[in-house]
């Protein structure tokens, strides 16, 4: 989904003031589920009570993917009537099968009016819940390229089928489901992993963070209230940007969560590095802009394909990224991106900002886990991220002093590298907690 503007200036114009109320009551309602609601039943039923109040419909289920057995599962169903047990315990779909196979294999949403008129319904569904489907709405559940389930709302209240207005906001919805599936899958996974004391201790630590989040949120909210109920467009435009924002922090959160808490092996691919740096600063352009943040990026010596993992690296030049703007003044920062390859074919980064640079007693510690400088506004995870990620690699990071006068991050990974093993790595990082 774009993060411009331009590009949802026009949906956003085509709703309803009360519809606009309802998506954003909604939404910030689920954000503070993934804040502060680990138990993934728990999180899993309230964010399926919210969608089927969102969708205004009379039912909804969620079908998880088994990857082994290649089906479909109902995990949580929610109805006023019918026997949701039932299809929890009984039915089960290949992807070939009913409506949320053809949503899982395609990868798209799919809206039916009339389900009996459509052949792909599974009818055997309604039969084993003693439940009547009309109009059915599905939505694919995907988190980074890997299918993890199908949201599917039942029948609109009042009759008549979905809207497009309606897929929309159940595809918005659908992001948030497949990351709180995978965040709270890991924290699960960690659990059993015996690393329950570290996550506790991760979870009072970045307790500030999250409320500053929320805090933020609940402002823009706010505006867009008033906006609505004085029939300001202008201010709803105007506060919509800041809500995206607080939106990007929790999905940057959560990202750094599952990179720097679950074991791994990078998946390497032949790639040009300066593809990667474009993609990394596409995604950050707006923010520099609007920080007014000075970039030079040259990466002309370094033409030649390099084996990395394009998305670990792209979460590695982020990252950097991020904690330059953070550090720079304002109106007047300068970030500057260079990569270049050494005489043996090494890759060699380089990310410098004119910030007020890292007194040398702490350049060790800004690596450790859950270490910030920045008090409640920084997470601590994002540098330890990108050490893991580097390494991961077979590489090293370090950080120097600038030209510019800020700090300067070096980083060095191996022409041919050499993924290391993170199970021994990522108990590593955790004993650093």
């Amino acid at each position: 989904m774009s993060t411009g503007s331009n590009a949802n200036t026009p949906w956003l114009e085509a709703v309803s003031p009360e519809d606009l109320r309802r998506i954003v009551d909604a939404l910030y309602r689920v954000h503070r589920f993934l804040v502060v609601i680990t138990d993934l039943d728990v999180l899993l039923e309230r964010i399926m009570e919210e969608s089927k109040h969102v969708a205004q419909a009379e039912a909804c289920s969620l079908l998880l993917y088994d990857s082994i057995a290649e089906e479909l599962y109902f995990e949580v169903a929610l109805g006023e009537s019918g026997d949701q047990q039932a299809l929890k315990r009984m039915v089960r779909l290949k992807l070939d099968q009913g409506i949320a196979g053809a949503a899982a294999t395609s990868r798209q949403t799919i809206n039916v009016p009339d389900v009996y008129s459509d052949p792909r319904f599974y009818g055997d569904a309604d039969a084993t819940s003693h439940f009547r489907t009309h109009s059915l709405l599905a939505v694919p559940l995907v988190d980074r390229d890997k299918l993890v389930g199908v949201l599917e709302v039942v029948n609109k209240i009042g009759g008549g089928p979905f809207t497009g207005i309606d897929s929309r906001i159940m595809e918005m919805f659908g992001g948030l489901v497949a990351s709180a599936i995978a965040n709270a899958r890991l924290i699960e996974e960690n659990l059993r992993a015996e690393r329950l004391a570290a996550i506790g201790q991760a979870i009072a630590g970045l307790s500030h963070y999250t409320k500053n989040i929320i805090t933020g949120m609940s402002g823009s909210v706010d505006l867009i209230d008033q906006g609505l109920e004085r029939d300001n467009q202008e201010l709803v435009k105007r506060s919509w940007p800041v809500f995206k924002r607080t939106t990007k922090r929790i999905a940057n959160f959560v990202e750094d969560m599952l990179a720097f808490s679950k074991p791994r092996t990078p998946i390497l691919e032949t790639c040009l590095i300066g593809e990667i740096i474009d993609d990394a600063v596409q995604t950050f352009q707006e923010t520099l802009v609007r920080k007014e943040v000075s970039l030079q990026v040259d990466y002309s010596q370094a033409p030649i394909p390099v084996q990395v993992e394009p998305q670990g690296i792209y979460r590695v030049l982020l990252n950097l990224m991020i904690n330059s703007s953070e550090a720079v003044p304002k109106k007047d920062g300068i970030l500057r991106i260079e990569a270049r390859q050494s005489e043996s074919g090494d890759l060699l980064l380089e990310v410098a900002d004119n910030g007020p640079g890292v007194p040398d007693n702490l350049r060790r510690k800004i690596f450790e886990p859950f270490f910030s400088t920045k008090g409640t506004q920084g997470t601590g995870l994002g540098l330890a991220v990108t050490r893991k990620l580097i390494r991961e690699h077979g590489g090293e990071i370090e950080i120097d002093s600038s030209p510019e006068g800020g700090a300067l991050f070096r980083i060095r990974i191996p022409k041919t590298p050499k993924p290391r093993d993170e199970r021994s790595h990522g108990k590593e990082a955790i004993q650093e907690i």
